[in-house]
């Protein structure tokens, strides 16, 4: 169990930094590229994929590169509704992006339902829905707070930045399974992914034409090595505990809502609203329900 704790934990610190940072007014952009230096080394070191032998011409070229561009567009993502949205509401709604990988194994992998789950499925999307209309009832409040975001529109609310990494977590996870079933392993598709990343990444801020701040690198090297450690730590919890995925899966998704609530609130002074309140009981519920009908 100390393994999801810490799998846990490695994720919140990602999102609490990346809010420090970027409230710092440093360029996210060149943490994320940083980050991705030290993802794919650590990747590269603890899960030693066979990339001497990869096939050029079987290997799935067009999911990598979706994936590559898909990693570093999600973290911006992040860093904007961390910011706008808070903590609490992010690491809720990217909790809840295994609703939308659910629906995939049934639609694409021929997975099959349950009641358990089809109620997991229901409590997830309902925490989902309550999660996106606090802002918009709580829209004079928001005016007074940020008079620059006259108008609370569904992007300047932070909502569409939710509902980003509500769907690019999920289609990150989507991506990695189809993967998997057409025969590329875990740790290939991984390290190519991130690899790919850091050039994009890179590319990106070259175009810019930012001044490279050495802040930034130790930023994003810090965040790197977090947020590789989250995937590290849960993937071997995974193989420590085969033969109970089920607790696995439960105990990271609610650990992380549970400590991004308390860093919310103790950190970042968040408030809970009734509707906030409501969205992190169904959400964890849900999750629930999803964990025991494994």
């Amino acid at each position: 169990m100390h393994l999801i704790f810490a799998a846990a934990l490695c994720s919140v610190l990602v999102s609490i930094l990346l809010k420090r940072y970027k409230s710092q007014g440093l360029d996210v952009l060149q943490i994320i590229t940083w980050n991705y230096v030290v993802a794919s080394l650590l990747c590269f070191i603890w899960f030693k994929p066979d990339l001497a032998h990869i096939s050029v011409s079987t290997t799935p070229w067009w999911i990598i590169i979706l994936l590559a561009m898909l990693l570093p567009s999600i973290f911006l993502c992040l860093g904007k509704s961390l910011q706008s949205a808070g903590i609490v509401k992010t690491e809720i709604a990217q909790r809840l992006s295994v609703v939308l990988s659910v629906l995939a194994a049934y639609l694409f992998f021929q997975e099959q339902f349950s009641s358990l789950k089809i109620l997991g499925l229901v409590l997830g999307l309902a925490a989902v829905c309550c999660l996106i209309l606090p802002q918009a009832v709580s829209a004079d409040q928001a005016i007074a707070t940020h008079p620059a975001k006259q108008g609370n529109s569904f992007i300047a609310s932070g909502n569409g930045y939710l509902l980003a990494v509500w769907c690019g977590y999920a289609m990150v996870d989507i991506l990695l399974k189809y993967t998997s079933s057409l025969g590329l392993q875990f740790a290939v598709t991984l390290n190519l992914s991130f690899i790919l990343a850091l050039l994009f990444s890179l590319i990106l801020v070259l175009l810019r034409k930012t001044q490279w701040n050495i802040q930034a690198m130790w930023a994003g090297l810090m965040i790197g090595a977090f947020n590789f450690a989250n995937i590290a730590l849960y993937v071997k919890a995974h193989q420590w505990l085969k033969d109970s995925p089920a607790v696995v899966f439960a105990g990271m998704n609610i650990l992380v809502v549970l400590l991004g609530a308390i860093a919310g609130v103790v950190i970042f002074k968040e408030y809970f609203g009734k509707k906030l309140i409501l969205s992190l009981l169904l959400g964890l519920a849900g999750v629930l329900c999803l964990a025991f009908s494994l």
